[in-house]
């Protein structure tokens, strides 16, 4: 995956990907613990929990200034509230998808995101045959109104599910409209100015990374 890192706000300073990483796993944890009804937890526990280095763990969440007390650890509710502070998880995201094909779709009707602090507010296509398709609770619209439809919507971050050949267009419009957050599918290298921030998952990519490693298992 590649990334334009963002300066985290309520930190004032810049959390290295590996740890970005991990405390997406840390809150994951979390979220289980407080699903069973755990008040508070060990850096042990949570550690073996998200699958870490207690001490990796520990040296994390110091980035954060959240330390624990001795003995007694963390309050699983605290922990959960100054990771997610830390992410920019507690202001509310308003999602755009660009192209209603089979991912777009899928990932529009993802009840994960709603409860982690991602709201869908559009998807969109250019193609006649599903514009104006119900998808859930969205109405696919189409891609021509796009200025109109991210002013209405106040989206803040896009996710680009688009065939390579559209993605960079498409991904000059969103920057060019002020979306400076990018979540893109598409299988090329797309080019973003300084203060955009983009992400690429590239699927075809991690299945070859994990098609040698299993072959090298026997090894």
């Amino acid at each position: 995956m590649e990334q334009v890192r963002p300066q985290t706000g309520s930190l004032g300073r810049i959390l290295p990907e590996a740890t970005l990483a991990r405390l997406t796993q840390y809150l994951r944890a979390l979220n289980a613990m407080q699903a069973r009804g755990a008040e508070r937890t060990s850096s042990g526990v949570l550690a073996a929990e998200a699958g870490v280095n207690p001490a990796i763990l520990r040296k994390d969440l110091s980035l954060l200034g959240s330390y624990g007390t001795r003995g007694v650890g963390y309050v699983v509710t605290e922990l959960t509230e100054h990771i997610s502070k830390a992410m920019g998880l507690m202001q509310h995201w308003r999602v755009a998808i660009i192209g209603a094909g089979n991912l777009g779709r899928a990932l529009s009707g993802y009840g994960g995101f709603r409860s982690r602090g991602f709201e869908i507010v559009a998807l969109l296509d250019a193609s006649p045959e599903v514009i104006g398709t119900a998808v859930g609770d969205l109405q696919v619209q189409d891609i021509a109104d796009l200025d109109q439809i991210l002013e209405a919507t106040d989206a803040n971050i896009a996710v680009l599910s688009v065939p390579g050949a559209a993605a960079q267009d498409l991904c000059d419009k969103l920057v060019g409209r002020g979306v400076r957050s990018i979540l893109s599918f598409a299988p090329v290298v797309l080019q973003v100015p300084s203060g955009v921030n983009l992400r690429k998952v590239d699927l075809a990519t991690e299945l070859q990374i994990l098609a040698y490693h299993a072959q090298n298992l026997g090894s």
